[in-house]
């Protein structure tokens, strides 16, 4: 399976690619990297983003989960750039419970890629994220799409 890491201002990110598409993101380095024509798009893209210059990703994306979770990253993807929507509004668009959305957000295979960072909780507050430093990371992506917090 090719993979690769890439430094990013949120720590390093190790990006896997299986036939022919991104199939996760995960936290951390690699010790070692097969890199693919797949795999330096997405290098440039998640630097691109970082640096400013980009504000959506266009990468064939294969996150492995159940259909409920499939829908609901799908749907992660429709959020633009600096927007957010609440647990709830996601929840009620996709017709489900926010817990059981706040679940499938939670297992997001290919973070930032598919942006869960954008969903919020019905208070105002942040909610919860499972990147390595939490709700840091998320404040630390939000901060950097713009979004007031």
């Amino acid at each position: 399976m090719p993979q690769i890491a890439v430094n990013t201002p949120i720590g390093p990110l190790a990006l896997f690619e299986a036939d022919g598409a991104i199939v996760a993101v995960d936290w951390g380095w690699l010790p070692e990297n097969e890199d693919s024509p797949l795999l330096s798009r997405a290098r440039t893209q998640l630097e691109e983003y970082f640096e400013g210059s980009r504000k959506s990703f266009d990468l064939p994306l294969a996150p492995h989960g159940t259909e409920f979770q499939r829908k609901v990253w799908a749907a992660l993807s429709e959020i633009p750039f600096g927007a957010t929507l609440t647990y709830g509004q996601l929840a009620e668009k996709l017709g489900t419970a926010p817990r059981a959305l706040g679940g499938a957000c939670g297992r997001n295979p290919i973070p930032v890629i598919i942006p869960c960072h954008r969903v919020l909780a019905a208070n105002g507050g942040l909610g919860g994220y499972s990147g390595i430093d939490g709700i840091e990371t998320k404040q630390f992506l939000l901060k950097h799409e713009g979004v007031s917090l």
